[in-house]
């Protein structure tokens, strides 16, 4: 279950990067301008975070995912 957040999070934060990049607009410091901006901080580690699983988890199971292996 935790790869799958894992995979959300990176999925959400590469589309926030991928506006970024292209349009150099910033998802989350517009949806939580001001006082909120806090939010997306928070945001932005759990991205980090679920990033940092997601290559222990291909690490771990590199030989496994290369196969096609998927089963947990």
């Amino acid at each position: 279950m935790i790869t799958v957040i894992s995979l959300i999070l990176t999925i959400i934060g590469g589309i926030v990067w991928l506006l970024v990049g292209i349009a150099d607009f910033n998802l989350l410091a517009w949806l939580f301008a001001g006082n909120l901006y806090f939010i997306a901080r928070i945001i932005y580690v759990l991205v980090g975070i679920a990033a940092l699983w997601l290559i222990y988890y291909l690490i771990r199971h590199f030989s496994r995912i290369l196969h096609g292996d998927f089963n947990d």
